[in-house]
């Protein structure tokens, strides 16, 4: 079997798993984001209380109570040797930024990427100070939503159509690169159907089965939520279906 993950490959970060420093209502969304898309985990707060709850909702997940303000609580709690740690703390601001600089600047600290939580602009600027790769504020984005996109970099937007059903924005991958609709064939391989291809600033709306498919182009690609959130993980050997399904040529042909 050929190695999937040729076209989506994982940053260094990314393989050494993520940390989630900070419990609540952003934090946990952060976490069970993850764990649904079979990430690696480790989620610490302050609060014993926020901690416990967290286990009752996802027992699996490893969960510890560590004070983010001291390097070695962090460092003896594993936060340190993950890849990429989320910062979820909002208040007080000085535990945010203190946690921040310890995470990304320890000695020794494995960490690569650290995203911290802002809740004004002057906190943006004084976690970038010091060392933060990037700063979200929950009024604009969703704990959910973060943790869909760690999980799954190649993701540029997502519509939900319903329960179970989506419309995806993803970036071409490596592997498809040169690649035509034609041999591709999403809709018999994959299960979901091209609805635009090409550079984001001029899609090609359904474009023909022999669209050949370039680099730094994206898909946008509509299907069941589990073979949406499967094309980074499978290879379409992998993805099984009762029913026979027209390939994308003929969807093609008839939209000619």
């Amino acid at each position: 079997m050929s190695d999937w993950w040729q076209w989506s490959p994982r940053k260094e970060s990314e393989e050494r798993g993520f940390a989630v420093v900070g419990l609540g209502r952003f934090g946990s969304a952060v976490c069970r984001e993850l764990i649904r898309n079979g990430e690696e985990v480790l989620a610490v707060d302050k609060d014993e209380k926020a901690v416990d709850e967290l286990r009752q909702l996802e027992p699996s997940i490893e969960a510890r109570t560590v004070d983010s303000t001291e390097e070695e609580s962090l460092r003896e709690a594993g936060v340190l040797e993950m890849g990429t740690v989320v910062v979820g703390i909002s208040e007080p601001i000085e535990a945010s930024i203190t946690t921040t600089l310890i995470v990304k600047d320890s000695q020794g600290s494995q960490v690569r990427k650290v995203i911290a939580r802002a809740t004004s602009d002057l906190h943006e600027k004084m976690l970038i100070r010091v060392g933060a790769d990037r700063v979200v504020f929950p009024s604009r984005m969703q704990g959910k939503r973060l943790g869909l996109e760690l999980a799954r970099p190649n993701l540029i937007e997502r519509l939900e159509l319903d329960d179970q059903t989506g419309i995806e924005e993803i970036s071409v991958p490596e592997l498809f690169v040169g690649r035509s609709l034609r041999e591709l064939n999403f809709r018999r391989d994959y299960k979901v159907l091209v609805l635009a291809a090409g550079p984001a600033e001029n899609l090609a709306m359904t474009p023909p089965a022999s669209y050949v498919l370039q680099k730094d182009h994206v898909l946008v690609v509509m299907g069941e939520k589990q073979f949406l959130e499967a094309l980074p993980e499978a290879l379409p050997q992998d993805l099984e279906s009762d029913e026979d399904v027209q390939d994308q040529q003929s969807i093609d042909s008839t939209s000619n």
